[in-house]
This record gives structure tokens, C-alpha cells and sequence, in this order.
């Protein structure tokens, strides 16, 4: 079964101001899912689930389907609020989503194999791809997934703070995952600083790989996130039924504790850049385009 691509799309970019998923960073008019998808194609990918908002399903479409979608086999999933386990409602006041794990649970009915998650507004490099695909095609399936680690100097914005999955790792396999928040060089200090849930600052080494939502998994697997949803509503519908969120990181770290599966962790030196604040944009654009002048992209992506 060849492995599928599912990309997280339903999001807005609270901190960018907008759809920035469909927003244009070439002069061709292409977005930065272009690209990875692009990398997914050269990689061996040939069909892919985009989990998108009803919202803006027509321009999506219409955008897709004039490019990539020349190529892939696509399927359109959506994310809707009231996709809930029998027995929940959502409950009175809630519009925000039920975060990433939510996303990918919402692509179940078309995953018949291996897949790989990303997010749509991330530039991940086509090594990344590679590394994925290769996994997915020789030996996922629920005891054996894997990760993409970036090295985090390689993942941060110029224009403010992000927030990034520190990981830890025995033998190239992963044992945990630490949220940390306002991450970023510190000028003063000329290391990474960024806060583990507390108020204090704590520097974080060079080289220290980090999640930018780049995952392999087998077609198993989503039957573990199904599960898990389950408890992690419960907490949610008790705790914060308004904001509460169903993080895809939740079910994984949950097999790692259980020990029911491991993660590899894949590393790459190449380097991420998305657009989390506007400022973020004309860097972006002139990162593409220089790769576009240079022959690492064609002028046109799709022909």
C-alpha cells in the first residue's frame, strides 16, 4: 500500500492575521504547500488528504486541483466541530477546533496505509520528505513510526517567539516530547531560551531536535488516536470546554509511556521557515524565489 500524505489545513493563523494557507509567496502564485508538496511528489507520494474548513472548500479546491492536483490522487476531508465520538455534544459557546489530533482523525475514512502528517503553512525541505517516505515504505506500522527532527536554530522566526516539541531520544528512538513556549535567541545571552510551562527561561543546546508536526505513522494508528480522543475529551469537556484542544503529540506520548510503539527519530539539517507572523512573508518570498533562480525549483511547479 502505497503511503499517503495528509496535510493539516483547517487552520487560521491567529498570530499571522489570516487564511495564510492560501496566501501567495511567488509570482506564479504559488503557496507554501506548493512546495511540499512539490518535495512529496519527488519523494514518491502520489496521493495525498487535505483536512480543510468548508469554509473556504471552493477556493481551496480550485487551487489544488489547477496544480498538484494534476498529479496526486486527493481526497478532501473536513474538520468540523460536531465530529465527536456517540454520547459527546459540543458544548454551548464552542467554535474553536479540537486541535491537530482532531485534524488528522478527520482524514480516517480515506487512510488505508501508512501516511504522513504536515502542517500546511510550514516549508519543510525535501529532505524531509524523503526520509519520511522512505520509512512509510519499508517498515511502519502501529510498534514502528517515526518523527522528522529538525535542529531547532533551524526553526525559528526573526520576528517574534514560537512555541516547538523539544525531543528527546535513546538509540534514535524517541522517548519524550516537552512543549516549550516563547522560544527564540536570546541576544543578550547568544543561546536559545524558551519557557517548559513555567516562568523561568531555560536554555536549550544547538542542535536539540524539535517536532515542526512531521510524522510517519501505520494505517494502525489511527485507531490509537480514535481511541485516545475518548479520555482526552473527557478532561477537555470537564476542564476547558470552551479552548480545550486534542493535541496530536497526546496519543503519541501516550504510546510511549504504554510502550506499545516507538517513534524513530529521523534527523534533518534542512531548514524550516513558515510564515507565524506577517513580517514572516517577504523573507519567505525571497528564500523561494531565490530557490527557484537557483534551479532548486522550476519557475513553475507543475508544468
Amino acid at each position: 500500500m502505497e503511503p499517503i500524505l495528509v496535510i493539516m489545513a483547517a487552520g487560521m493563523g491567529s498570530r499571522y492575521g489570516g487564511n495564510k494557507q492560501l496566501d501567495e509567496v511567488t509570482d506564479q502564485g504559488d503557496i507554501i504547500m506548493d512546495f511540499s508538496l512539490y518535495d512529496a511528489y519527488q519523494a514518491g507520494f502520489r496521493r495525498v488528504a487535505f483536512v480543510i474548513k468548508r469554509d473556504f472548500e471552493e477556493v481551496f479546491k480550485s487551487h489544488i486541483e489547477a496544480g498538484a492536483g494534476k498529479l496526486f490522487e486527493t481526497h478532501y476531508v473536513y474538520q468540523q466541530l460536531d465530529d465527536l465520538p456517540s454520547g459527546f455534544e459540543v458544548p454551548e459557546g464552542r467554535v474553536k477546533p479540537w486541535g491537530t489530533g482532531h485534524a488528522v482523525l478527520a482524514a480516517r475514512s480515506v487512510i488505508d496505509a501508512p501516511f504522513a502528517v504536515i502542517n500546511a503553512d510550514d516549508f519543510y525541505g525535501r529532505e524531509a520528505f524523503r526520509l519520511v517516505y522512505d520509512y512509510l515504505s519499508r517498515n511502519a506500522d502501529r510498534e514502528h513510526n517515526c518523527m522528522i527532527g529538525f535542529r531547532i536554530e533551524n526553526t525559528l522566526s526573526e520576528n517574534g517567539t514560537v512555541s516547538r516539541g523539544i525531543c528527546r531520544s535513546e538509540n534514535g528512538v524517541l522517548t519524550d516530547i516537552e512543549e516549550h513556549f516563547e522560544v527564540g535567541r536570546d541576544s543578550e545571552l547568544g543561546v536559545i531560551t524558551g519557557l517548559n510551562g513555567a516562568d523561568l527561561k531555560v536554555a536549550i543546546k544547538d542542535g536539540t531536535p524539535v517536532s515542526m508536526n512531521l510524522w510517519g505513522f501505520g494505517r494502525e494508528f489511527m485507531d490509537v488516536m480514535a481511541r485516545d480522543f475518548i479520555p482526552a475529551l473527557e478532561r477537555i469537556l470537564a476542564e476547558n470546554p470552551i479552548k480545550g484542544e486534542f493535541y496530536l503529540p497526546t496519543p503519541i506520548r501516550n504510546q510511549i509511556e504504554s510502550g506499545e510503539s516507538s517513534f524513530a527519530v529521523l534527523t534533518t539539517d534542512d531548514k524550516w521557515f513558515g510564515v507565524t507572523y506577517k513580517e514572516d512573508k517577504p523573507e519567505v518570498v525571497a528564500r523561494l524565489k531565490e530557490m527557484k533562480d537557483n534551479g532548486t525549483y522550476p519557475e513553475r511547479l507543475w508544468g
